[in-house]
């Protein structure tokens, strides 16, 4: 078997980030035995190193880390591209899962912690990311007016244009647009677009929201496309109401 065949064999490949040997050589091997292709490295500079050799499926990352803090790769990671990460971390306040969040983290694990908890945090990560057998169907094109949601091709074009969404904007978006003319509530949007154990402030779905108006040219005050309930959450226009503009 030469080493295409030998990482075809392979499943998801995950690099995890942590210092504490008592923590990620047990954890590895769990992540082995439950068919999991798991790198280890302990520092800033081995992760982006290892980035740099080859892109991973998905980040475990660790934030407190001997030479810098694990946010910064993950900083380089949404630089360059949308791999999944979950950060795991003895962190635990709201602050700091509102930072690591909008940061461009999929999820948040404070220490301590389950390894099947994580495991399954894992497969439901790599599911949104389409890097996982079992995803929700997505082969549905969504037409609502001008604007064309590709599920299958995760792309969003208006008016023929496509548009450069962050993977979490394009979540985001294609939520909303699966419920069109539905006020889908904030709790929901965060439960499936990031942490379905989320608690506490919704500030960075504030943030997303805002980006997305930005490109979709929607203008807040008078929205074509994101219309804001106030207390409840938010709400996509129909293809009906959109072809009538």
């Amino acid at each position: 078997m030469d080493a295409t065949e030998r990482d075809r064999s392979r499943g998801p490949r995950i690099l995890f980030v942590e210092d504490e040997e008592g923590i990620s050589e047990p954890f590895s091997n769990a992540l082995r035995r439950a068919g999991f292709d798991a790198v280890v490295t302990r520092t800033v500079a081995g992760a982006l190193a290892e980035l740099g050799e080859r892109t991973p499926d998905l980040v475990l990352l660790d934030l407190a880390l001997p030479d810098g803090d694990g946010r910064d790769i993950a900083r380089e990671i949404r630089k360059t591209g949308e791999t999944p990460i979950i950060m795991l971390t003895a962190r635990g306040t709201e602050s700091d899962r509102v930072i690591g969040l909008e940061i461009g983290a999929d999820d948040y694990v404070v220490k301590p912690f389950s390894s099947a908890e994580v495991i399954a945090r894992i497969r439901a990560v790599l599911r949104r990311s389409g890097r996982l057998g079992g995803a929700p169907a997505t082969d549905v094109r969504l037409t609502l007016g001008p604007l064309v949601v590709d599920q299958r091709a995760r792309d969003v074009k208006l008016d023929g244009i496509e548009l450069n969404l962050t993977r979490k904007e394009y979540d985001l978006l294609a939520l909303l647009a699966r419920n069109a003319g539905t006020v889908v509530p904030r709790e929901q949007i965060m439960a499936e677009v990031w942490d379905p154990n989320w608690w506490g402030s919704t500030k960075t779905l504030d943030v997303h929201v805002s980006s997305l108006r930005r490109k979709l040219l929607d203008d807040p005050s008078e929205p074509r496309y994101l219309h804001t309930v106030r207390g409840v959450g938010l709400r996509f226009a129909t293809a009906a109401e959109l072809g009538a503009m």
